[in-house]
């Protein structure tokens, strides 16, 4: 307006068509291609996450392996959180960091699951096949590897790509967990090592489900 009030004096006609910022059309294809980068990251941790859960739940199941079980269902933990961040993207923050934490809800009931299968194990005296433990997790390994490269350019794009970011790098951790587990497991001979790994992912999982809960 000020700068209008100095034109209308020089009799040109001038009048406010926009009080837009110049730049606000480039600003909103770059949120589009943003959100666009972001979804589809999203959608290959999902394929990726999706695919292994089914692949390890199985092989678990099979080789009667609680680590495996445990870490399966870490992956099915990780595949809701992928989906309901890719629902996320493009959304307000406020809907972000609701998606953000049923993620976290989802979180903390597959955290039970796993503590409660792998006390299922221990109490029927289980005996876990080591070489399937040991592939399978090498699998997984290289999968979750994958996928935390993918997500760690992201990880500061929002609360909901932190949480995939958190969610992505307990998957490394347990994945190792599980290929130690299963060496020793072949070297003592004992299914003990493999009790304890379905222990500790299961609360690996719940203490992912706590720092998503937190976020803010």
């Amino acid at each position: 307006s000020e700068v209008l009030a100095k034109l209308e004096p020089l009799n040109f006609g001038a009048s406010i068509l926009s009080n837009k910022l110049v730049d606000s059309v480039s600003n909103q294809s770059k949120d589009k291609g943003e959100a666009a980068r972001e979804r589809q990251v999203l959608i290959w941790l999902l394929v990726f996450n999706g695919a292994m859960f089914f692949i390890e739940i199985i092989a678990g199941w099979l080789a009667q392996s609680a680590g495996l079980i445990a870490d399966a269902l870490d992956m099915f933990a990780d595949a809701a959180v992928y989906g309901v961040a890719l629902y996320a993207v493009g959304k307000a923050t406020s809907n972000k960091l609701k998606a953000t934490k049923l993620a976290g809800v989802v979180e903390l009931f597959l955290a039970a699951g796993a503590i409660w299968r792998a006390n299922y194990q221990i109490y029927t005296g289980a005996e876990p096949e080591a070489n399937t433990m040991i592939w399978i997790s090498v699998l997984a390994l290289a999968v979750n590897v994958t996928c935390l490269f993918l997500i760690s350019h992201r990880k500061n794009d929002g609360v909901h790509m932190r949480a995939s970011y958190i969610f992505s790098a307990n998957d490394v951790l347990a994945n190792l967990g599980v290929i130690i587990a299963g060496v020793l497991v072949a070297w003592f001979n004992s299914p003990i090592p493999d009790w304890i790994i379905g222990l500790l992912i299961g609360f690996l999982v719940l203490s992912g489900a706590i720092r998503i809960l937190r976020l803010k």
